[in-house]
């Protein structure tokens, strides 16, 4: 389980650090830069090699205000899980403005969280400098939040590009661990997403990638797990756009795994949601090895980082972090963070920060104290 964990989130980085340098190029410019076989190795972008982008910093505070969400059940704080998460996003984007985080941990609010005022822990994630760089944010994302008045509240726009997506697995993780149904893992995906992405669409594509990862961390290959996805998107009223795309997808997988650029070019180049799943989904399934996956992902002329982003979290979590090549994991920026995130992931429910333990037994009050600062459940 840890390995998958690991896997998943760094696998995310490492695809989103391959496409970052050739996000905004067209296909065409990336053969002539490149050579025929496209970028294959990390490319200077933000001033270094393997910069990660606004997708894995999104994926990481994803990822804190879920453990943030669990600390504040086991605790028996007021609060959402969609409250929680916001938070964590207010304080990415206090790291894209330079703002302070403008949500804070006092409790009078519905969620358990009041607007206004600076005294929010920041916690263990917001420390580390090196994530207070903008690394081409999107514009739905920064402007949903600024708009945001009340935690949890959903985005007021129709928008249905990829940043609700990108950032979404996870919730697949967390929900796979736990053994949740799939419909409820569709559902806390797409509550997420929708926190900035307004249009169905938007939502459903992120909460069809959730039960994906999470039906792969349960087990599953990749067909079954897309076997699952079909059977929730069939029930959900506005589930027909990403079906369809999915369904793309897995044809060009079984027809024509080995001609990628002519798929993404018909699949589409992942600017919006259904679209970014979908190349995903057809790299995923026709990746001999996980370098070969993300290769595949980033070599068009649309969201390379989004693409190779999703590509490395189904990778990841289906083949564990022990696929991903050392070439790429030694100089991905903030490795040992994402790694150590991933296994407080999967770990989180196992620890015991109640002030009794299942037997009754004082806890280690020393640890709690740690965990809680890490990651205050608020």
């Amino acid at each position: 389980m840890r390995s998958r964990f690991v896997g998943c989130l760094l696998g995310g980085a490492v695809g989103d650090a391959l496409g970052a340098p050739v996000e905004f190029l067209q296909y065409s410019e990336i053969v002539a830069h490149f050579g025929p076989a496209g970028i294959t190795a990390y490319a200077p972008a933000y001033g270094r090699l393997g910069a990660i982008t606004d997708d894995t910093q999104m994926t990481l505070f994803t990822a804190e205000g879920l453990i943030r969400d669990g600390v504040r059940r086991v605790l028996g704080h007021r609060g959402t899980v969609e409250g929680l998460v916001a938070a964590a996003y207010d304080r990415w984007l206090s790291t894209q403005t330079g703002w302070p985080p403008r949500f804070s941990g006092d409790h009078e609010s519905a969620d358990g969280l009041k607007a206004g005022g600076n005294r929010d822990t920041g916690g263990w994630l917001l420390s580390h400098e090196d994530l207070h760089h903008r690394r081409g944010p999107g514009e739905t994302c920064l402007s949903a939040l600024r708009a945001m008045t009340t935690l949890g509240q959903p985005a007021l726009n129709d928008s249905k590009g990829c940043g609700g997506v990108m950032r979404i697995a996870p919730v697949g993780l967390v929900q796979g661990r736990m053994g949740r149904a799939p419909r409820e893992t569709m559902m806390l995906g797409k509550a997420l997403a929708a926190l900035t992405h307004g249009h169905p669409t938007g939502a459903i594509a992120a909460g069809a990638l959730a039960v994906l990862v999470a039906e792969i961390v349960q087990g599953r290959d990749a067909g079954e797990a897309l076997a699952v996805v079909h059977e929730c998107l069939a029930a959900e009223r506005h589930g027909q756009e990403t079906l369809d795309a999915l369904r793309r997808a897995e044809r060009w997988a079984q027809h024509r795994p080995d001609d990628p650029v002519a798929a993404i070019l018909h699949i589409g180049e992942g600017w919006i949601a259904e679209e970014a799943l979908a190349v995903g989904v057809y790299c995923a399934l026709t990746a001999r090895d996980f370098r070969d996956g993300v290769i595949r992902a980033v070599n068009h002329g649309g969201d390379s980082d989004s693409t190779g982003s999703i590509t490395g979290n189904i990778l990841g979590a289906l083949w564990g972090a022990e696929a991903i090549p050392t070439s790429f994991l030694e100089p991905l920026e903030l490795r040992d963070v994402i790694t150590e995130l991933a296994e407080d992931l999967a770990a989180f429910p196992e620890w015991h920060i109640e002030n009794l333990d299942e037997a009754g037994h004082q806890v280690d009050r020393a640890r709690r104290e740690r965990m809680e600062k890490k990651y205050p459940g608020q």
